[in-house]
């Protein structure tokens, strides 16, 4: 194929789930097959000589400076083309990437899963997640009562959305679980009619969890999901692995976030969102 033009981009991660940021106003005409054509582990975009090729999806980002606090309009493709309602570690990235241009040490994002607030501290972010849900129409999930420690396809989980769905699986050692080989079938149970994450966690020893998720979209393990780590909590207060509104630490492959599930209110999810470099990306292409 050959390339029609291209469009500037810039690459951030949270904790290791990095992204290509695109802004809005630059054209690309077609954003699924933009993100199938970069995001992908194999053939995608290579940045600054890094082992990593590809990205966990595109966030494509309208920022409305005229408004105080100035507010960015997020929408994450990813790598099957999908957009996904709410990414924990994509809002962080896009706070961040807001502020940058804004000065802004709080940013307002709009989300197909609502608005949030975001407050930058240097590389720290911190945004709000929503109120994590349980009921199966929130879910979702077909079932008349709410999947509390519920085998599907051999995994015991609990289903919650904070922001998206997520089945949540407690697990002794997550290291010892074969993730892309249980994950799936229950990423594509009947139960769950618009699919699931699938999530797992062990306790750290040190009031903490230790989290692995396989993400529905990426269709893979991802070094860090920020929706994961607050339905880490949310399950665990539900289930009383964890009591009271303290912040608890969640550790995916990509580094430690930190977590809030208050009794009542938003959940918050902290930590680093990064910048690693910008670049140009094919936005075109054309069969020969």
């Amino acid at each position: 194929m050959s390339v029609l033009n291209t469009v500037p981009f810039e690459k951030f991660h949270g904790t290791g789930n990095d992204f290509f940021v695109v802004d809005a106003e630059d054209p690309v005409p077609d954003r699924p097959a933009f993100a199938r054509a970069h995001c992908d582990r194999d053939g995608g975009i290579v940045l600054n000589e890094s082992e990593r090729v590809g990205a966990d999806g595109v966030l494509f980002l309208a920022l409305e400076d005229r408004y105080d606090p100035p507010r960015v309009v997020m929408t994450l493709v990813q790598p099957d083309g999908s957009v996904a309602a709410m990414c924990g570690n994509g809002a962080r990235v896009a706070a961040a990437w807001a502020a940058e241009r804004t000065g802004s040490d709080q940013i307002m994002i709009d989300t197909p899963a609502g608005t949030r607030r975001a407050i930058v501290e240097d590389d720290d972010v911190t945004v709000e997640m929503g109120v994590p849900m349980f009921a199966p129409r929130d879910v979702p999930a077909d079932s008349g009562e709410p999947l509390v420690e519920t085998e599907i396809e051999g995994l015991t989980v609990t289903a919650v959305n904070t922001g998206v769905p997520h089945a949540v699986a407690f697990v002794e050692d997550v290291d010892d679980v074969d993730l892309e080989a249980v994950a799936p079938a229950v990423r594509h149970a009947p139960i769950f009619p618009e699919g699931a994450n699938v999530t797992l966690a062990s306790p750290d020893g040190e009031g903490g969890f230790d989290q692995r998720t396989f993400e529905r979209g990426v269709e893979g393990e991802t070094q860090s999901c920020g929706t994961g780590a607050v339905a880490v909590v949310a399950a665990a207060k539900r289930l009383g692995l964890v009591e009271g509104d303290d912040p608890v630490r969640v550790s995916p492959p990509g580094g430690d976030l930190s977590v809030t599930v208050p009794d009542e209110g938003s959940a918050l999810l902290g930590g680093p969102a990064v910048r690693e470099g910008a670049g140009e990306a094919d936005t075109v292409f054309r069969e020969r």
